[in-house]
């Protein structure tokens, strides 16, 4: 993993990263260790580092595509840890359904680029285009930052 790109990213999206030593953190600041990580890595679909009001820091992996997404209010911020994925941007959702407010998917996207992602890449989506993993080599570990409008 390529921490000084991650920390760049991570800083530019307001996330502070900073070691410590397990004790008591500065008021917002949070550590989250490699162990705990980790741990998020293994689950199925990843998990939550840190939610607050104006962004969300997440752990994703993937061994296959999913669904198209299009997120109205949120601009997503990847960070590849390890792997690659054919990832599409931009075009139109193929069958479309709200999911949840502010948040449409759909079983894939019909016109935009298409671009792989590898290991030490980072990729911004701003917020309204819609994006896709169309396929995964093998398995593809990844940080998201969700920055919250």
């Amino acid at each position: 993993m390529n921490l000084p790109v991650l920390a760049s990213t991570l800083a530019l999206t307001g996330v502070m990263v900073m070691p410590t030593t397990g004790h008591a953190q500065t008021p917002g600041v949070t550590h989250t260790s490699v162990k705990d990580v980790n741990e998020l890595f293994a689950k199925p679909g990843g998990g939550t580092v840190n939610d607050t009001q104006h962004y969300k820091v997440m752990v994703s992996a993937r061994t296959k595509g999913g669904e198209a997404e299009q997120h109205a209010l949120d601009t997503d911020i990847f960070y590849i840890v390890e792997g690659s994925a054919t990832f599409v941007t931009g075009g139109t959702i193929l069958g479309a359904h709200e999911t949840a407010p502010n948040e449409t998917r759909g079983t894939g996207l019909e016109g935009g680029v298409e671009q792989t992602l590898s290991a030490g890449d980072v990729v911004t989506i701003d917020a309204g285009v819609p994006h896709w993993f169309k396929a995964v080599d093998g398995r593809v570990r990844y940080f998201v930052v969700k920055v919250k409008r």
